[in-house]
């Protein structure tokens, strides 16, 4: 590194007055404003204005180490209000932007926040429309730039009426950082508490086993509120002090990667995948397979579409959060893009299993990251001690004591399996067993992961107290168009889901195989309960919607059937 490492790496302040010292006017933050003005920050620029909001908040004589809400979609200023928190001796509580009324009313009133921090919010892709009259009582609001209330105190206002506070306020390395609360997939959300130390615990690991280095670039796109963005770019990019870009807007995105033009990518499975069709939608998987066979021509194909996605400088690509079909892995490879999986949870900062360059098997999510340790207990479920390990959850301690082991193990809830290489496959989650009206237990996400369609978004896979386990499909936002325009024939559609019934049953044991697939009417979003703020499916919440249905379902005696 060009400056020289931060003296101190176990806390991220250090790190923040390190960069600011060593190379102050290196722009760190690229934010793209919605009037069309992209603006850039310097490393100074953003401790000054972290600094003046610190001095603000000290001013407001809160008890140390309070908890103080930020709310809004990733940018620049959520960055800065971030460590201004920090600076200032509290504690910083994010919350998705797509969370519903109830949810965010609840983490507000369980966190005890003192103040709500409020960020980029447009009410259509968010739900600040919700949100905004369920916000408790008294609770001060701040606001960011591209915040939807003007009527309350603005940071750039405050950071002229503010003196850059001098000396900040020293935070050990074990004082509690952040509460970041879990997307709620199975229940209430629970606050997990992670100190300075365990947020920078996974990054010299990154640093020696990828070469990350000041001269990488990100882009930040996905929630800042879960650990997974948090980590691999937030801290990342505090620690190694290379420079961030952020996205508009979704109609911007395309933009916004080629300005960023990232070295390092993180993202999930459905956008991968979405990527992935945009590209088919343009030429056609037929017409690739003609072009990436004639050699001249190929390496020209694939330098062409991997430019085009903003992805022509991509020195490691990481996916996560849920399995991506083989397929789509292999399609990125002939692109000359490996998609490197990687594992963890909120309860350990996202630090526990990575797949390394050029050792990547496929359906498996990598061997443990520096100084983790991970097991499969008796019962089938991983367990995990990783560096980065929580604090604890907020105010439950019982549940804290019941997800650890005697031994300081973290129990995941997840089903595992390690290769003769030490990789790690995810095989479900302990408490998704459903049993059939046979006694047989079925887990889902294994028969999930081999149900791949391009046309497909998503999928679950239920049944308990039925014969044969069926499969709930919902399309893709392009399909549904495209049969409302007739591009896409519904007869077609139902051969190839009967053809892939069939095809994936020839993989199952007998009580596994599908007895059926019925295609949903609605869509599942993170607005309407049925997907968590990181796009996981929200198992109770569909089981409890469809379940009704299933025994008329399997009366039909059809195999594929659509949701009328």
């Amino acid at each position: 590194m060009t400056n020289g490492a931060p003296t101190n790496r176990k806390n991220l302040i250090d790190c923040v007055l390190h960069w600011e010292q060593q190379k102050p006017d290196a722009i760190y933050l690229t934010q793209p404003y919605g009037d069309g003005n992209i603006v850039d920050y310097t490393w100074r620029e953003v401790t000054d204005q972290a600094r003046r909001f610190a001095a603000y908040l000290l001013s407001l004589n809160y008890p140390k180490g309070s908890n103080i809400a930020i709310l809004g979609k990733n940018s620049a200023h959520w960055i800065m209000a971030d460590i201004a928190i920090w600076m200032a001796g509290h504690v910083s509580v994010p919350l998705y932007s797509t969370l519903n009324a109830e949810t965010a009313q609840y983490i507000l009133q369980d966190s005890e926040a003192k103040l709500l921090i409020l960020g980029k919010m447009d009410g259509t892709t968010d739900t600040w429309n919700d949100v905004k009259d369920h916000l408790p009582a008294g609770l001060p609001i701040i606001s960011l730039p591209m915040s939807p209330r003007n009527d309350v105190p603005q940071w750039l206002d405050i950071i002229k009426q503010y003196p850059p506070l001098q000396d900040v306020i020293q935070r050990d390395d074990d004082a509690l950082a952040t509460i970041v609360y879990t997307s709620g997939s199975t229940g209430k959300p629970k606050g997990v508490m992670h100190c300075f130390r365990s947020m920078t615990a996974g990054m010299q690991g990154l640093q020696d086993e990828m070469g990350v280095t000041e001269n990488d670039r990100m882009l930040s796109y996905l929630p800042l509120a879960h650990v997974a963005e948090r980590a691999a770019v937030e801290t990342n990019s505090l620690y190694s002090g290379f420079r961030l870009y952020f996205a508009e807007k979704l109609e911007t995105f395309q933009a916004d990667i080629k300005r960023a033009r990232p070295t390092i990518f993180f993202s999930v499975p459905r956008l991968w995948m979405k990527f992935y069709l945009a590209v088919n939608h343009k030429m056609s998987p037929a017409k690739q397979r003609i072009l990436f066979a004639i050699p001249i021509l190929s390496g020209f194909i694939k330098k062409k579409i991997l430019t085009e996605l903003g992805f022509d400088q991509i020195r490691f690509a990481l996916t996560g959060a849920a399995p991506l079909p083989p397929d789509i892995i292999l399609w990125y490879r002939k692109l000359g893009l490996e998609l490197l999986e990687v594992y963890g949870m909120s309860e350990d900062f996202g630090n526990s299993h990575l797949s390394r360059p050029g050792k990547v098997r496929i359906g498996y999510v990598g061997s443990p990251t520096p100084g983790t340790l991970s097991r499969i207990a008796a019962n089938g479920e991983l367990e995990v001690k990783s560096p980065s390990l929580m604090l604890g959850y907020y105010k439950l301690p019982e549940k804290t004591a019941e997800e650890m082991t005697p031994d300081g193990f973290l129990r995941t809830g997840d089903r595992g399996e390690f290769d003769a290489e030490g990789r790690l496959r995810i095989t479900g989650r302990v408490k998704e067993l459903f049993k059939t009206s046979k006694g047989k237990y079925i887990a889902p996400a294994p028969i999930e992961n081999k149900f791949n369609h391009p046309q497909l978004e998503v999928s679950c896979v239920t049944g308990p107290d039925l014969p044969q386990p069926f499969i709930l499909l919902m399309l893709s936002l392009e399909a549904r168009q495209a049969l409302d325009k007739g591009t896409l024939n519904r007869e077609t559609l139902t051969g190839e889901f009967d053809k892939l019934i069939s095809q994936v049953n020839a993989t199952l044991e007998d009580h596994e195989k599908l007895a059926f697939a019925v295609i949903v009417k609605d869509q599942w979003t993170m607005e309407n309960g049925f997907l968590t703020p990181t796009m996981k499916i929200k198992r109770n919440v569909i089981e409890e919607r469809y379940l009704p249905f299933a025994e008329g379902w399997q009366k039909q005696g059809v195999r594929v059937i659509w949701e009328t």
